[in-house]
């Protein structure tokens, strides 16, 4: 079975961020394994509790979470992006949704080293 790793790097608000959670589905529902997924530099911003998108636009932060809790999907937040966006400080827990871990970069190495193909959105 094909193991994937996926790093983002956009915002929830952002088309891409919806092309990847799209990516993301077709891939499980097809059989590939996605390893996890590591949010980088402003995809840090999808795991933020307090924005909040207009009821008419795709909601992401709702998506990744569903995703991890189907397929019970790793969701790994960089921490040092966490904290230059504001997400982490000594009293942050409820900054960051549910189900996001707060990471390094040792674990998107982690990721590089254990899977077979690195997609990047």
């Amino acid at each position: 079975m094909k193991k994937i790793a996926v790093i983002i790097t956009t915002p929830p608000f952002s088309n891409l961020t919806v092309t990847a959670l799209n990516y993301i589905e077709t891939a499980l529902n097809t059989g590939v394994e996605i390893i996890g997924v590591f949010f980088y530099q402003d995809a840090v911003l999808n795991a933020s509790s307090h924005i909040r998108l207009a009821n008419d636009e795709y909601q992401t932060t709702q998506q990744w979470l569903k995703l991890h809790n189907k397929y019970q999907l790793p969701l790994h937040l960089c921490v040092t992006a966490a904290e230059k966006r504001g997400l982490t400080d000594c009293n942050s827990v409820q900054l960051i949704a549910n189900s996001f871990t707060i990471s390094g970069l040792g674990e998107l190495v982690e990721l590089n080293n254990k899977a077979d193909t690195v997609v990047q959105f």
